[in-house]
């Protein structure tokens, strides 16, 4: 979230109106160091590292929202999220790398914050770092795990989220399936929603929707940034003086943020950065090859797989794109798993058996097709149509990318099925498959991939 904050101000600097809002902001936030007396560092890459983290902060909430929300309990003073954002150094993209919380972890030597007993290096939970070093063995370890040299550190809590999402007006989101989790009281029907605060918070922190876990957790919040991206850069929040202004304080009160981290460093990324969007951005997890790894007095854990993840954070220190074009005839990364989009095939020509070899290919490719095409009212039809229901539109869109040149038409009230209509046009299905940052090669996805456009 400080990071989109960050991009905010950018924009706002980049309109020619910065340093009027700006003015100041260095005094809101809170500071600490978290590298004091840090030695034997990785090398410097090119772009710029922020290693984001957001923490409980629960005791911050008053109590009828801790209790609306479900955030009862004491808060862990741990990290709930760690992210690594990477800057490129031209300032045309943002790489967003996700560490997962329960990933298994071996620390350097340090002193406990709290006993300022003496540690040697030992396993750990990535967030439990936070809790015996704060943000300075937090930085150490990651850096150690990584390889990666972090330039700056932003801290976030669960006011200040909430707070943000508030002030920009809720945040848009989409889910093909009903998402609930008794844990965090997140209940959301299939389509759209437009969540403020505490619901997006209970989006963000839902943990046992599926049993995906830690893993898609992640996913969600990934898919949360980049749509919190464009309601930012896309509704004229940013060039808005005013507004801006209630964001900047309802969110600066409870950050913590690296001294170097100031107001100039702002206003440079902003001169650079005016043309940044949703698909500059890209998002991915650290694959793991061990979930659910029991470790003696630490219990279940996340081993990162080495081959993998070293790909990804030698891209960071080379300063080059995650994502890579795809080679041909490689598989289409969709939104929403073919699996489940149930299709009904017709034949919208006069060329026999059409419907049936449009309906298995589609088949073989994943989908979940009727498997008993028929004719259309009308045998007249030059293109392909997919025909959908406005409420399935982002099934909709998986099932045109597997059909290249078809005419995307939506029929109010059709319901879940989507209708293709095969045409004279067609040649061939595409492979598809579902876009997932846990699995994969790197499980990258854009930015403009994953929100409601």
């Amino acid at each position: 979230m400080r990071t989109v904050t960050a991009l905010s101000v950018v924009v706002l600097a980049s309109a020619g109106i910065g340093h009027a809002v700006l003015s100041g902001l260095d005094d809101d936030i809170a500071r600490v160091d978290p590298f004091r007396d840090m030695k034997n560092r990785p090398r410097a890459g090119h772009g710029m590292n922020i290693l984001l983290v957001g923490t409980d902060g629960r005791d911050s909430i008053g109590e009828a929202e801790r209790e609306r929300y479900r955030l009862g309990g004491a808060p862990c003073h741990c990290t709930d999220t760690i992210m690594i954002v990477h800057i490129s150094e031209d300032r045309d993209r943002a790489s967003v790398v996700s560490l997962p919380r329960d990933s298994y972890a071996l620390t350097p030597p340090h002193t406990d914050r709290v006993s300022g007993q003496r540690h040697k290096g030992h396993p750990l939970k990535l967030n439990a770092a936070y809790a015996e070093g704060g943000p300075q063995l937090t930085v150490r370890t990651v850096e150690k795990m990584t390889r990666v040299k972090i330039d700056h550190y932003l801290e976030v809590d669960f006011a200040s989220f909430m707070k943000t999402v508030d002030v920009v007006g809720g945040v848009e989101i989409c889910t093909d399936q009903r998402l609930k989790d008794s844990h965090s009281g997140l209940d959301l029907p299939p389509g759209r929603h437009t969540l403020k605060g505490g619901e997006a918070l209970q989006y963000v922190r839902a943990r046992y929707v599926d049993g995906g876990s830690d893993l898609s957790r992640m996913r969600r919040q990934q898919h949360f940034l980049a749509a919190l991206v464009e309601r930012a850069t896309s509704s004229g929040i940013l060039l808005n003086p005013m507004r801006f202004r209630d964001v900047t304080r309802a969110v600066l009160g409870s950050v913590r943020a690296d001294e170097g981290f100031g107001t100039g460093e702002l206003l440079d990324l902003g001169r650079a950065m005016r043309n940044f969007s949703p698909s500059s951005s890209e998002f991915t997890t650290v694959p793991v090859v061990t979930p659910g790894l029991v470790v003696k007095g630490i219990g279940s854990t996340l081993k990162w797989d080495p081959e993998k993840s070293e790909r990804i954070f030698d891209a960071l220190r080379r300063d080059e794109p995650l994502s890579t074009r795809p080679s041909a005839g490689a598989a289409l990364r969709v939104p929403v798993d073919p699996k489940q989009i149930r299709v009904q095939v017709e034949n919208g020509t006069r060329t026999p058996g059409l419907g049936r070899r449009v309906d298995a290919a589609l088949a073989a490719t994943g989908f979940a097709t009727t498997k008993a095409p028929v004719n259309a009212a009308r045998q007249d039809h030059r293109r392909t149509v997919v025909a959908y229901d406005p409420r399935w539109d982002r099934s909709a869109k998986s099932l045109a990318a597997a059909l290249p040149g078809s005419e995307l038409r939506a029929v109010k009230g059709q319901g879940p099925t989507l209708k293709v209509i095969a045409g004279d046009d067609f040649e061939k299905v595409r492979k598809v498959r579902p876009e997932d940052p846990g699995q994969g090669e790197f499980g990258v996805v854009r930015g403009d991939e994953v929100n409601c456009g």
